[in-house]
């Protein structure tokens, strides 16, 4: 394990191989531009749209891209679905610059097409959480505005009761399971021409325009769409490129000559997360990475893909590598291929990194990093031998177009070692909160994200989170806005008042529990109360545990409920267990 010196010396070697790897002769080289009257860096030789992007693929054209169970698609041929379905949508659904489509769909290739052919046109594309009810689902249509909805039969079916409160074309992913009532997704591009580079150069989608809403929850009330653009997004993918290949210059021995296996990724996650989306499905066009995806996580299913599909990256929350590593498959299952197991979305406990380097070879490094979707899923990274030293941590701010710092309540930046608030500024930046200005300038202020998380850099920079200031509770690294599951609560005829806050869980991170003040005389139990609530909100959001009484909740000074004794006394109950 590398000593603070060691780590010291490793860190200057890095600055100087930094400082060379984005001089104005390298390819990843950077400069400084102003967007929206604040000065950035930013990558000067990157694509400077998604289709650009895209266009990468057809160096590797021949090679599978898109896995799902018997489904293999080239690059090439992706490339080519998703021009003809972008014809359609310009021809036929008359969709211009700036439109949204929305996509509600578990993982599929068919996912992947219409988030290309939405963005290489210019559209938004607004990818809606898959676990999502109707309500939900109704609101993210109508606070869009989208126009086109991608959607497979069981979001459909959640729709259908509020199809007459939103305004919307729809188009059913898999339409045999429709009955023929809407277009399927294949009967749109049957004998469609693509469209050809000029043509799509000609719609002149810029890197400052639109490109994703993406629905996060917060602290207060319903979730906020995040809206990014080109920029942000290419940004991102590039800073993952440039820390890949810095940290190969710094460890030449994880370098592999003549590697034995194609890189691969596990889509594990769902791509309506930056970390799907991002990290796993769009950095594939970079590294000319096959992109396996899964209907559904399971441990067994994963174990037995990474072996056939020889998966090279193990990707997602934490709970996945440790109950990979959990099943009783796991030592017989052919791991070879692997060369990295990361993770973000939720911190991963110490013990879990000490029993990851035990039992993954040697070559699956472990990684971990920090980021939001209103940064685009960047802030800080951490692999390695420095992760090994520094297993509490996230990792530094991840070069070269990043910054952190911490600031107190009277908004001063504070030394390492000082506990505050995290920022982050830098071109992966969202543009605002969607329709929200308000709600954006109370997060982002001359450039910089204020996250709501509270941690601190340590004496060598790494960061470090503690606690979180924003209202939310992280289970298995999806957010749940408490604020949204208290509206939920209160609509029952027989709650007074509720509290939601989260609470420790091994394998998931975070669970969220709820404390409820009844009405006087009325009766509520836990299994009625989550039925009524699994018809409004997705049922991760649904409370784990469910506390009753008839007095009133606790209160602090200001007149507003004291959830830290809430909590606090919850986690004494389940001590005591």
């Amino acid at each position: 394990m590398l000593t603070d010196e060691e780590i010291l010396q490793d860190l200057e070697k890095l600055k100087d191989i930094v400082a060379v790897h984005k001089s104005p002769d390298a390819p990843l080289a950077t400069h400084s531009t102003v967007i929206d009257g604040i000065e950035y860096d930013v990558f000067s030789k990157v694509p400077s749209n998604l289709n650009n992007l895209y266009e990468l693929g057809l160096a590797a054209g021949e090679k599978t891209f898109l896995v799902y169970d018997d489904e293999r698609l080239t690059f090439s041929e992706t490339l080519t679905l998703s021009r003809r379905l972008a014809r359609t949508l310009l021809e036929s659904y008359n969709i211009k610059l700036g439109d949204r489509v929305a996509i509600c769909a578990r993982n599929s290739p068919e996912w992947c097409i219409s988030y290309m052919a939405a963005t290489m046109i210019g559209a938004v594309v607004v990818p809606m959480n898959s676990w999502w009810k109707g309500p939900e689902i109704e609101y993210g249509l109508n606070d869009s505005a989208s126009k086109v909805l991608f959607i497979d039969p069981d979001r459909l079916a959640q729709l259908v009761p509020h199809l007459d409160n939103v305004e919307v074309t729809l188009v059913i992913i898999t339409p045999e399971q429709d009955g023929g009532k809407n277009p399927g997704f294949y009967s749109l591009i049957d004998g469609v021409l693509p469209l050809t580079s000029d043509e799509i150069a000609a719609i002149r989608v810029e890197p400052e325009s639109n490109a994703t809403i993406m629905y996060t929850s917060g602290s207060t009330g319903m979730p906020k769409g995040v809206l990014s653009t080109h920029r942000n997004i290419i940004n991102a993918l590039y800073t993952w490129c440039f820390v890949k290949e810095i940290t190969e210059i710094l460890r030449p021995e994880l370098v592999e000559e003549n590697p034995e296996f194609d890189p691969a990724i596990l889509a594990n996650v769902p791509l309506f997360h930056v970390t799907g989306s991002h990290a796993q499905f769009l950095a594939c066009f970079i590294y000319m990475r096959k992109f396996v995806m899964m209907f559904k996580w399971d441990a067994e299913k994963a174990l037995e893909i990474i072996e056939k599909e020889r998966i090279s990256v193990l990707h997602g929350v934490p709970t996945m590598a440790w109950e990979v590593m959990q099943s009783e498959k796991f030592e017989s299952t052919d791991l070879r291929s692997l060369r990295g197991v990361q993770s973000g979305g939720a911190p991963r406990p110490p013990e879990h990194l000490n029993m990851m380097i035990a039992k993954f070879p040697d070559k699956a490094i472990p990684g971990l990093g920090y980021g939001l979707t209103e940064t685009n899923a960047i802030g800080a990274i951490i692999s390695g031998e420095f992760y090994r030293a520094r297993p509490n941590s996230t990792g530094r701010p991840t070069p070269p177009v990043t910054s952190v710092k911490i600031v107190d309540e009277e908004d001063n930046t504070l030394e390492n070692g000082q506990v505050g608030e995290i920022c982050i500024k830098g071109p992966t930046v969202m543009k605002g909160y969607w329709n929200q200005p308000e709600a954006t300038a109370e997060v982002i202020k001359d450039g910089w994200f204020y996250s709501g998380d509270i941690g601190m850099l340590d004496n060598l920079g790494f960061l470090i989170i503690l606690d979180r200031a924003k209202d939310i509770v992280i289970r298995g690294g999806e957010n749940i806005g408490c604020a949204e599951v208290e509206y939920a609560v209160a609509e029952h005829p027989c709650v007074s008042e509720v509290s939601v806050y989260g609470v420790p869980d091994e394998r998931l991170g975070e669970k969220p529990c709820a404390t409820i003040m009844l009405k006087a005389g009325a009766v509520l139990n836990e299994a009625e109360l989550k039925a009524f609530l699994k018809e409004k909100i997705a049922t991760f959001k649904v409370p784990a545990l469910m506390y009753f009484q008839y007095e009133q909740l606790p209160r602090i000074a200001s007149g507003k409920i004291a959830k830290k004794e809430l909590r606090a006394n919850t986690l004494s109950l389940l001590e005591s267990a």
